[in-house]
């Protein structure tokens, strides 16, 4: 099993994102630093993991984590109609 981690910055909100490959990859997000969602999947399918940031009015975007096959990727899913952002990749 390995870690790899994932970070953007959204309406200025920090959003992260650690994907654990391995027999049950398993996704979790932070936002603001603080864990706001986790998914596990039994494959190297992609999983959507729903977040909400802390704005006013509160507002749920979506990170959707492909743990596989090769390097992980990671996207933010921030509105129905717009183009998904990469989340860059970082070190531990």
């Amino acid at each position: 099993m390995s870690r790899h981690h994932f970070h953007i910055d959204y309406l200025g909100h920090s959003v992260s994102a650690t994907v654990r490959t391995g027999h049950h990859p398993v996704v979790e997000v932070l936002v603001d630093g603080k864990e706001t969602g986790y998914a596990t999947t039994r494959d190297d399918g992609a999983v959507t993991v729903p977040v909400e940031l802390p704005t006013d009015p509160p507002r749920t975007v979506t990170v959707r984590a492909t743990p596989g096959p090769g390097v992980p990727r990671c996207l933010l899913l921030a509105t129905a109609d717009g183009e998904p952002l990469v989340m860059a990749p970082r070190p531990y």
